[in-house]
């Protein structure tokens, strides 16, 4: 049974690297998909759950909380190309008020499921 600190490595090469709890991953570690994919932080029974920092080969990048394996509560996701999207994140999709920054300009909307629904101006909604 894997309990305490260790390393695993899966016949695909995925690996983790980090905490054990009665054969679970559970507690502080870096799991290192095949793919490039890498998440480092809190685990709670196999998921993904507390602070970490998921990132992609490609550059993509999310700093934040997690919820059963989910981005969820608050986080900043950033593109390869320098966009980035600061805010509220419920089950994995942007939700809630945030900040899109694009080209240095910031503009506070809100997002529900995924999707923008309405840019506001000091907490007062303006034309999309």
């Amino acid at each position: 049974m894997k309990h305490g600190k260790g390393k695993f490595i899966w016949s695909d090469q995925s690996t983790y690297d980090g905490d054990f709890q009665q054969n679970n991953i559970h507690g502080v570690g870096e799991y290192v998909w095949a793919d490039g994919r890498v998440f480092k932080g809190d685990w709670v029974d196999n998921r993904m759950e507390g602070r970490g920092v998921f990132s992609w080969s490609d550059g993509r990048k999310y700093v934040g909380e997690y919820q059963n394996d989910q981005k969820h509560g608050t986080g900043t996701f950033t593109w390869p190309d320098g966009r980035c999207y600061q805010g509220e994140w419920y089950q994995g999709k942007q939700h809630g008020k945030g900040v899109y920054i694009k080209e240095g300009k910031k503009r506070h909307g809100v997002w529900q499921m995924g999707k923008r629904i309405e840019w506001l101006k000091d907490d007062k909604a303006i034309d999309q």
